[in-house]
């Protein structure tokens, strides 16, 4: 797992090298601002629509064979780039193209590297070992920042690329000496011959398997209202910053500052969950909901960032413990095809999410936004929850009544939503 932890330093400080630097190359190229948002909408894509078919291949073949190829994949995408950089022949349409090449190998690489992981520590640590990729992604995010600056300012645009590839390179070095630890469930994945055939089924096993759950179910509403309504701090505290409070961006800079200090602490208390549920995850959702009405209430500064604080670790616990529920409570055999099915919804939602809460800020200002998005997601999680816990009372006589023995249910009953995204 150190040796885990490290890979992922490596590989996130590359990531964030290139994201940072992407943004840049698209408006060097195009000098449309519009063009960056459709690299990044074209990189997105494959994940709104592949999204449960990579997942149904990451549950037919080993994870480390899967991991390892798919980070190899990636580092030959950023050498092409850079390449084409140094040659002056990157283009917008091949731009756009490498963009969905990557996209399409993320679809895959994502579940396999997120399950590879948890394979390396026992059941009970599994929220632990997410935390610390928590921690670990925003320091890779601070160092890869930095970096990229020095980098672009030194040896150029393409520089960025290259680091990045040798990060994809470095993780895949790594991966065949990873061993998985003793309590890990391996997949009972289906013999070679059978696998080109199963493909199909086994898509629509996945999307009936997370349907079915209405754990799973309740956890997609959850994170769903959640990410739409809520978390896009940098737009709508941005606005309040600069707007109702009459602050500078320098202002700004600190609560973004204040904000990611609340996400590490978050992460490390988030460490100490053992057997998390999607009724905590409901919990921490709806209590970072009235967090976000008492922020969009704050009449000045000091209370905002008093009250970014708790957001920001409670945000964090709750990503931590919904995505240890997500990874760990499925069967082995399904859990590359439940990240799957979450990889489409999530994309769906992450894309939906900014122009939907932009539109609430342009009709809401910043303080309607925050005070109505947090009470619709607050509303929503205790709405769900009501309406999951009145029909078990209607029923309850009925309980005394022999009845035949069943097997216990995959997840204890929970808190179930009506909005799956």
């Amino acid at each position: 797992m150190r040796w885990w932890s490290a890979a992922n330093l490596v590989s996130n400080t590359g990531a964030w090298m290139q994201l940072t630097v992407q943004n840049l190359l698209v408006l060097q190229i195009t000098g449309s601002a519009a063009a960056t948002g459709l690299s990044l909408a074209v990189q997105a894509g494959p994940g709104l629509l592949l999204g449960v078919f990579g997942g149904a291949v990451v549950d037919r073949w080993p994870l480390k064979v899967t991991a390892a190829a798919g980070q190899a994949v990636l580092a030959a995408i950023a050498f092409s780039t850079a390449a084409l950089i140094a040659a002056g022949l990157l283009n917008m349409p091949v731009l756009l193209i490498l963009a969905a090449v990557t996209g399409i190998v993320n679809t895959i690489d994502g579940p396999a590297t997120a399950l590879l992981g948890n394979d390396l520590v026992p059941r009970t640590d599994v929220p632990s070992a997410i935390a610390l990729g928590s921690m670990v992604h925003s320091a890779g995010r601070l160092a890869g920042t930095a970096l990229a600056a020095v980098a672009v300012g030194t040896l150029g645009t393409g520089s960025a690329y290259v680091a990045n590839g040798i990060s994809f390179l470095f993780v895949t070095a790594v991966i065949p000496f990873l061993r998985p630890s003793g309590d890990a469930a391996p997949a009972q994945r289906p013999a070679p011959a059978q696998r080109s055939r199963a493909a199909g089924g086994e898509t629509r096993a996945g999307i009936a398997y997370f349907l079915g759950r209405p754990g799973l179910v309740a956890l997609a509403g959850i994170t769903a209202v959640s990410s739409i309504f809520g978390r896009n701090y940098q737009l709508t505290l941005a606005v309040l910053v600069i707007g109702p409070l009459q602050a500078g961006q320098s202002d700004f800079g600190t609560v973004s500052t204040v904000l990611a200090v609340g996400g590490i602490l978050g992460a490390v208390l988030a460490g100490r969950l053992r057997n998390p549920t999607v009724r905590l995850v409901g919990v921490l959702a709806a209590c970072g909901g009235l967090l976000q009405v008492a922020a969009g209430l704050a009449p000045g500064l000091m209370v905002l960032i008093a009250l970014v604080i708790p957001m920001a670790v409670v945000e964090s616990v709750s990503d931590t413990a919904g995505s240890t529920v997500l990874q760990t409570e499925p069967e082995p055999e399904m859990r590359g095809r439940v990240l799957g099915v979450w990889r489409s919804a999530s994309t769906g939602w992450q894309l939906a999410g900014p122009p939907l809460l932009g539109l609430l800020v342009e009709f809401a200002g910043a303080r309607g936004a925050l005070v109505s998005g947090g009470l619709l997601i607050a509303g929503v999680i205790l709405g769900g929850g009501l309406r999951r816990r009145a029909p078990a009372r209607r029923t309850a006589p009925l309980l005394a009544r022999p009845a035949p023995a069943q097997p216990a249910p995959a997840q204890v009953p929970l808190p179930a939503l009506s909005s799956v995204s």
